[in-house]
């Protein structure tokens, strides 16, 4: 046990000897006697630090948890830099499941000593339970930089907590020159990559690392969020198994296995693990919204709502859930919600990412109500936060369309049909964001020969391995490399995509994959899958501009953050799109969703015939299908065809002259 601290300037010899004599009972556990020891010393020497520590502890011990509290918060009260007071209360709150407390009483301990290791390790455990994973990897990398044995390692951590990725890589792979079984070293290894995005890499580290270690239980459980993050959901759900063999009901593996079962759409047993969670932890927000996604998109509407209402009452400035509401697309705020987040707004030091949430909720709030410019206050001002912490460059989206409308020629696709992967089962929507793609997939997925997935990011990892680039600063290969694919290396990667996906997949002949930003890939979809179909969901310039300004993704589409940087998109969107109607013709349809609402029947019968689906009745009633859907629209494709989407940005048209100047030459 680490040394008590002397508080007090007249403490004698008699009562250090005392103290001595306690803290001994406390090392072996002897906790009544401790407590009666304290207490002796207190009779004497009343708020004396070190005995009210003492008696803290013992009563800690003992069971006796809220005696405990009372007695170290009036501690660190009056003697605010008494360490490892901090630390025990945190670990008391623990103990009391008052989970918010002890996060901010260890947070205490470390700031007035960053060296107490018990603090770091408890404080990462209930970072993650809370859904704060970047502070929890942060609170464990300071456990393991100040239990370090070997000062290579510990500086690959501090590197590593601060940001710096490729001193931390540099420092920890001459770390495991030196020691290349060390399985901390290894996880570190696999945690840089996954920063990085390169998870086949972490994927392979960790694998090495339980190899080595195989009751290194967070390992596995990076393990498992990395198979997960790799649509490997099965297997990873397997290492979760394997977790709870050895210590059941750990909220970070349920929480984790949860976020498992709904990425395989087992929402029911989802639901089921965060009622059991929330139970557990009946004060953690983040629980009360991840319910609310899984409700929310097999249709359980009005309990969605009140589970995100549940995460606001137990923390009232959690933006995740005020947006969640407001993504709903069909929910309405009353007044005092809004005159709520318009306060949650005026604190100081309220987390950005809460900030920026409430301000994209606060912007459809108060568009419906018709208050435009306050409106489009908020959406620009959470456009403007959201666009600071993004890495987005027009330049180089242009620059990789050219390359790719330089690399995909008519020649590369001439007598394709005899090569690639002959299966037509993938019907590809893809296009802008919020351009009506959850709705043709909506229409199509009611069909009894086709299956409904979600965007599926199997094609964005295949470029991803194709561009064989490792760091950001290098250059891809991709799309060049397309071009040199062999008959081989087509066929293998046509297989490989229809193998990966099956996952998703039910029982019917044909599946949808709606991933948007496919649209980019179109060449390398067609050299490997030469019969798969493609759509084209296209929205009216102003329209998908505009609503893509005021849709807050939860990844990806960065370019949508700023009002120049979407109109240039979608004019690049356009260029590829049409480049792709002259090298692959009558092989892409596009659908505008202005026809859709305005001629819908017809627009339907037409996408079947693409499609070559004879025409059922079940896909002009779309609405009706109970199927779980993901993205924002979900609400909205409940409900019959109606015009409501439609020229939505024109009570907003004078804010919006930077688009339309953009935009002029396609409007």
């Amino acid at each position: 046990m680490t040394q008590f601290e002397d508080h007090n300037s007249h403490s004698t010899r008699d009562i250090r000897v005392a103290v001595q004599h306690a803290q001994e009972m406390l090392q072996h556990n002897a906790f009544s006697a401790a407590e009666q020891q304290g207490r002796e010393i207190l009779k004497s020497f009343p708020n004396e630090p070190n005995a009210l520590f003492i008696v803290g502890v013992a009563l800690k011990g003992l069971g006796r948890l809220s005696e405990a509290q009372k007695i170290l918060q009036v501690l660190v009260e009056q003697t605010p830099d008494f360490a490892l007071a901090h630390q025990e209360l945190g670990m008391t709150l623990h103990a009391l499941k008052k989970i918010k407390a002890a996060i901010a009483a260890l947070n205490c301990a470390v700031k007035v000593d960053a060296k107490l290791t018990r603090s770091w390790r408890l404080l990462s455990e209930l970072l993650l339970v809370t859904g704060d994973s970047k502070a929890s990897e942060k609170a464990y990398n300071s456990y393991l930089r100040f239990s370090a044995k070997h000062p290579l390692l510990g500086e690959a951590l501090q590197a590593f907590i601060d940001g710096k990725l490729a001193l931390s890589e540099r420092h920890c792979r001459g770390y495991l020159k030196q020691s290349p079984d060390d399985v901390s070293g290894l996880r570190l290894l696999a945690e840089i990559a996954i920063k990085l995005g390169v998870f086949e890499d972490a994927e392979q580290l960790l694998v090495r690392c339980l190899s080595l270690a195989p009751d290194y239980h967070l390992a596995r459980l990076n393990y498992a969020h990395v198979l997960n993050k790799q649509e490997k959901s099965q297997q990873a759900l397997l290492e979760i198994e394997t977790l709870e063999k050895h210590q059941p009901n750990v909220p970070p593996q349920q929480i984790l296995k949860a976020a498992i079962l709904v990425r395989l759409g087992q929402f029911e047993e989802a639901i089921a693990l965060y009622d059991g969670l929330i139970m557990a932890l009946p004060e953690q927000a983040n629980l009360y919204t991840s319910r609310g996604h899984a409700l929310k998109t097999i249709g359980e509407q009005d309990a969605a709502i009140a589970s995100y209402r549940h995460a606001i009452a137990c923390e009232p400035s959690y933006g995740e859930a005020y947006w969640s509401l407001a993504n709903l697309k069909t929910f309405g705020f009353g007044q005092s919600e809004i005159q709520q987040m318009k306060k949650q707004m005026e604190i100081k030091n309220l987390p950005s990412l809460d900030r920026i949430n409430i301000c994209f909720a606060l912007g459809k709030a108060l568009e419906d109500n018709k208050e435009f410019e306050q409106s489009f206050h908020y959406y620009k001002l959470g456009n403007q936060f959201k666009q600071s912490i993004e890495r987005y460059d027009a330049d180089e989206t242009t620059e990789l369309i050219e390359r790719t409308i330089t690399t995909c020629q008519l020649p590369i696709f001439e007598n394709n049909r005899e090569q690639g992967c002959s299966k037509a089962d993938p019907i590809f929507i893809v296009g802008l964001p919020r351009s009506g793609s959850t709705l043709l997939e909506q229409i199509l997925a009611s069909h009894s020969m086709v299956d409904g997935t979600k965007e599926l990011p199997d094609i964005i990892a295949m470029v991803r391995k194709l561009s064989d680039r490792k760091k950001r600063n290098e250059i891809s290969k991709y799309p060049e490399v397309i071009a040199k694919l062999s008959a081989q290396q087509r066929l293998e990667l046509g297989n490989e995509y229809i193998m990966k996906t099956q996952i998703h997949r039910g029982d019917a002949p044909f599946f949808i994959d709606k991933m948007p930003n496919n649209f980019a890939h179109i060449g390398l979809i067609k050299l490997i899958l030469p019969n798969a179909k493609i759509i084209d969901a296209r929205r009216q310039p102003m329209s998908a501009c505009f609503s893509g300004f005021k849709q807050l993704f939860s990844a990806g589409q960065a370019f949508s953050y700023d009002l120049e940087n979407i109109a240039r998109y979608y004019k690049d969107y356009l260029h590829l799109m049409d480049h792709w109607h002259k090298v692959l013709p009558k092989q892409v349809l596009t659908v505008s969703y202005e026809d859709v609402v305005n001629d819908f029947e017809n627009q339907v019968k037409q996408i079947l015939d693409f499609c070559d689906l004879p025409f059922e009745q079940n896909c002009l009633e779309f609405y009706n299908n109970s199927r779980a859907v993901n993205t924002a629209s979900s609400e909205q494709v409940r409900q019959p065809i109606n015009t409501k989407g439609l020229d939505a940005w024109k009570p907003f048209e004078e804010f919006l002259s930077p688009l339309q100047s953009k935009l002029s030459s396609i409007l």
